[in-house]
């Protein structure tokens, strides 16, 4: 039996999430995990030794020199020929959000939905929510194939859209909703769908069956630095609103 990965820490989620060439059109990705753009901010950009960064990461100098390794050739790959690279998962833990490091890969031909989430029911104040179960769904089948519950500790909105977008999440279902949250979360390419109530696996088999009530207008006003705003379903950017990239210590 393979002895399951070690978490390697991360600091924060990126801000910028995909880059591509400006000449022409890409024809193929690179993914990037966030472990391995972890090591190139701490030793190519902070200057950390690989000692140091492993130390960072909670990792061996062996765990680390191997991601490191893995991580520049991807970026190589990607600017030699041209390539569009994209950050996504990874074996990674975050501090301000622990069961990050649980998410399941999603599969193929799968759309990830996540629920704001409160002993069974959809929660309703987003910037708060504790628990997002999250759900794949078989796009041609329309059926449910997997669902998970994360814990988030009440983190605020910011971690919240990195944690969403690093978990590959496409559609966010959740109650009432502030416009930072709700920026953060377009930015990242994350559909909203506010004002949603009632039982959560419900709630996600309605949407599969093109039913799901909800309300884009629904405000939100119990964020201290938020106010509620009406919702936008515009086209997602690759920028994200995670938070700084200090070092850790």
């Amino acid at each position: 039996m393979p002895r399951p990965k070690r978490c390697r820490k991360i600091c924060s989620y990126p801000d910028f999430w995909s880059f591509a060439p400006e000449e022409g059109k890409a024809q193929d990705t690179v993914l990037l995990k966030l472990d391995e753009l972890e090591a190139i901010r701490l030793i190519d950009y902070n200057r950390m030794t690989q000692e140091e960064c492993a130390s960072v990461m909670g990792v061996s100098r062996a765990t680390v020199a191997g991601i490191y390794e893995s991580a520049r050739f991807k970026v190589s790959d990607a600017l030699l020929n041209g390539k569009r690279l994209r950050i996504t998962g990874g074996s990674y833990c975050i501090d301000s959000i622990p069961d990050s490091t649980k998410i399941n890969e999603i599969g193929e031909n799968e759309m990830r939905v996540a629920v704001t989430y409160e002993d069974g029911m959809i929660g309703q104040h987003f910037g708060r929510t504790e628990q997002f179960k999250i759900y794949d769904i078989d796009v041609d089948k329309k059926e449910i194939t997997g669902s998970q519950v994360i814990d988030t500790n009440g983190t605020g909105h910011g971690a919240l859209a990195g944690f969403l977008r690093a978990a590959e999440v496409q559609v966010l279902i959740c109650g009432g909703i502030g416009m930072g949250a709700r920026v953060g979360l377009s930015q990242v390419g994350i559909q909203i769908l506010p004002g949603a109530a009632g039982n959560a696996d419900e709630a996600v088999k309605a949407l599969i069956a093109g039913t799901l009530e909800y309300d884009p207008d629904t405000q939100c006003h119990h964020h201290d630095h938020e106010e509620g705003h009406e919702c936008g379903h515009g086209e997602g950017h690759e920028c994200g609103h995670g938070e700084g990239h200090g070092c850790c210590h």
